[in-house]
């Protein structure tokens, strides 16, 4: 043991406890990473079920007040009635397909009992000025059906975006069915529909892309990469106390042979 008395000293001590604080941390790290994982794949198989689901309508899953389930985000749904483009308002700051800038349109879709769906008609280049309301091609006339996605209510909390104030007439930050049966005086469903069909005969506005459900991204990769640095780490650490041991005794044997070279030596003649 006595070989091994340097790693008693501070800087030795130190270098310890960063070893043996590093390992828990990477290996919690790898589990980070591995429920993220387990979260993509679940939400892929979500995806996938959801939408290739027979469309339902929409009043059979979702009525005023009513918070959209996980289980039900992405599923295909149907409604019809009549589009209300006097109350038609667009959303800022929305990417489309190819991650340019622009609107989504949100319109009212009115019910044969009153009731309104919100359906997101798609995206909409801006115009010069940002603050002015974009081009929005009109919707269809008259009774119409529409099929979509489901999708849950829009909150800062949820989605990131902030729910600015003073924003220029008929323009909002959040398609949320609260904040627009405040603005239409009518009961809203709750969630919204994203319009996949009827397609509109121009491209606009243009229809919003599934989401991706085939990508499961690096977090399994991540995950292993961290579990293998947890475990490389002991191994430095070893490494680097047998190189010191080396060191050290090659330092001692060198003064060795210093002293005796020196023992040697004949003494100087008077």
């Amino acid at each position: 043991m006595g070989v091994y008395r340097f790693v008693l000293t501070r800087q030795w001590v130190c270098l310890t406890l960063v070893t043996l604080a590093l390992i828990p941390a990477m290996i919690k790290l790898g589990f980070w990473q591995f429920h993220r994982h387990e979260h993509r794949v679940a939400q892929n198989e979500l995806i996938a079920t959801n939408l290739s689901a027979k469309p339902v309508a929409m009043t059979d899953i979702t009525s005023p007040g009513h918070v959209v389930p996980r289980a039900d985000y992405w599923r295909a749904v149907t409604a019809t009635g009549t589009y209300d483009s006097a109350h038609e308002v667009v959303v800022r700051m929305r990417t489309d397909n190819d991650d340019k800038v622009g609107f989504h349109v949100l319109t009212p879709l009115v019910l044969a009992d009153g009731r309104v769906v919100l359906v997101n008609r798609g995206w909409v280049a801006g115009g010069d000025d940002p603050r002015a309301y974009p081009p929005v091609p009109a919707a269809p006339s008259g009774e119409v059906t529409v099929t979509g996605r489901l999708k849950a209510d829009e909150t800062s909390g949820g989605s990131g975006i902030k729910d600015r104030k003073g924003l220029p007439d008929r323009q909002v930050m959040l398609i949320n069915s609260g904040q627009q049966a405040e603005y239409l005086g009518k009961s809203v469903l709750g969630g919204y529909l994203e319009l996949t069909a009827p397609v509109p005969a121009d491209g606009s506005p243009e229809v919003i892309a599934e989401p991706d459900h085939d990508s499961i991204g690096p977090h399994m990769a991540y995950a292993v990469q961290w579990w293998l640095f947890a475990a490389a780490v002991p191994v430095g650490w070893v490494i680097l106390v047998r190189r010191e041991r080396r060191d050290l005794e090659a330092a001692k044997a060198a003064g060795a042979d210093e002293a005796a070279a020196a023992e040697r030596e004949p003494a100087p003649s008077a």
